[in-house]
């Protein structure tokens, strides 16, 4: 019998959030979304998942990411209300883009602690409650951005670059306080993983001008736009027991654009 798991996904109500609590919950993992504040959208989103999931346990969580005692209090509340959190998915992100030349200390302050530190603050408190179990997986959403840099994005490329090194530290950590503790034995264990998209057909890439997007389609190799579910399908990967041998991993879904 598959066992219960339970999911924090945050920015969970909208694009390649509600993708991932969609394919979660198809799973049968109990999902909780991490959403800025109530709203319609929150509400709606909650009503949807409960009729189109009815079998599994559903949640809405309001708070502010770059806060750093929101992100604690919120993993503890998902706890309180699954009694337990198996996986976390880092994948609330904001953008305020000008270049360099023109960004200020707060658009560049503001974009970090959302981007990066929030996914610190939440790694931070839902692997302490993992290694008391044993298991877990944490998975960050970075971005393609990260790699290459992009005008007028230098604060967004930092923070998702940044993600890198924070999902290595906290694989080798995890890793390293299970053998500590005698329990790394080749069972689920704890895996802290990041996965990359390119260019996804989301809302915020419905604002790009279609020309622009037109040059875009010209740098992928795959000559189109991904679609949330197909980053939704490499989180499901990751989150699943049987990845348990894949761990500081950074997993591109983004039809090639970085080769």
């Amino acid at each position: 019998m598959t066992r219960e798991r339970a999911a924090l996904v945050t920015g969970g109500v909208g694009g390649i959030g509600a993708a991932i609590t969609h394919r979660l919950a198809a799973e049968g993992v109990h999902v909780a979304a991490g959403h800025r504040g109530l709203s319609e959208r929150g509400q709606e989103w909650l009503a949807d998942m409960a009729r189109r999931f009815p079998e599994v346990k559903v949640s809405l969580h309001t708070g502010n990411i770059g806060v750093a005692d929101d992100c604690r209090r919120l993993v503890a509340e998902v706890i309180e209300t699954h009694g337990q959190m198996d996986i976390l998915v880092n994948n609330a992100g904001i953008t305020i883009d000008r270049t360099v030349a023109k960004m200020t200390d707060a658009d560049w302050q503001t974009v970090l602690d959302v981007n990066l530190s929030g996914a610190y603050y939440l790694s931070q408190a839902a692997l302490a409650h993992m290694l008391e179990r044993g298991t877990g997986r944490i998975i960050s959403i970075s971005s393609v951005i990260g790699e290459t840099g992009n005008i007028g994005q230098a604060n967004y490329a930092a923070a998702k670059a940044g993600l890198f090194g924070l999902t290595k530290s906290l694989a080798r950590e995890a890793a390293f306080q299970l053998k500590r503790s005698g329990r790394l034995d080749g069972g689920a264990g704890i895996t802290v993983n990041a996965v990359t998209p390119g260019f996804i057909a989301t809302d915020m890439v419905a604002t790009v001008p279609e020309k622009v997007l037109d040059g875009i389609r010209a740098q992928i190799p795959l000559a189109r736009l991904g679609q949330p579910d197909e980053v939704a399908h490499a989180v499901a990967f990751l989150a699943a027991d049987d990845a348990a041998y894949v761990t500081g991993h950074i997993l591109a879904v983004n039809g090639g654009l970085d080769m």
